[in-house]
């Protein structure tokens, strides 16, 4: 059983960039598709970015601007936060995923216990 934990959160002005990162341990994870998504007060959990061997894709609402990545000697995946927005603020997590094709948080297992990401304007 692989278990996760996210790091690098904080409070940054609009424009100020953030490296997340996703440590896992328990297993390697060099395999599998990891994602990132991220949940607003009040809002659904969405998803933000997926990585799998060298492929990734992003949200359309942050393609451009954040970047994940992944070191697999190290068992960890980032994600590289530029050019952040207010509306980036979010509690930002890392899963597991079943499909690297999918948006789909219910196809995301083993969730971390996220980091706050806060900006401000």
């Amino acid at each position: 059983q692989v278990r996760l934990v996210e790091s690098g959160g904080g409070l940054v002005q609009a424009g100020g960039s953030l490296r997340l990162s996703c440590a896992a341990s328990g297993r390697t994870i060099s395999t599998d598709a990891m994602g990132w998504f991220r949940q607003a007060p009040g809002k659904d959990r969405e998803f933000v970015a997926v990585s799998r061997w060298t492929a990734t894709r992003h949200a359309d609402s942050v393609r451009g601007r954040f970047t994940i990545s992944r070191d697999n000697t190290k068992n960890t995946v980032y994600l590289q936060m530029t050019s952040l927005k207010p509306e980036d603020t979010a509690v930002y997590y890392c899963a597991v995923g079943r499909e690297f094709s999918s948006n789909s948080r219910y196809d995301y297992t083993n969730w971390g216990q996220g980091t706050q990401v806060t900006v401000t304007s």
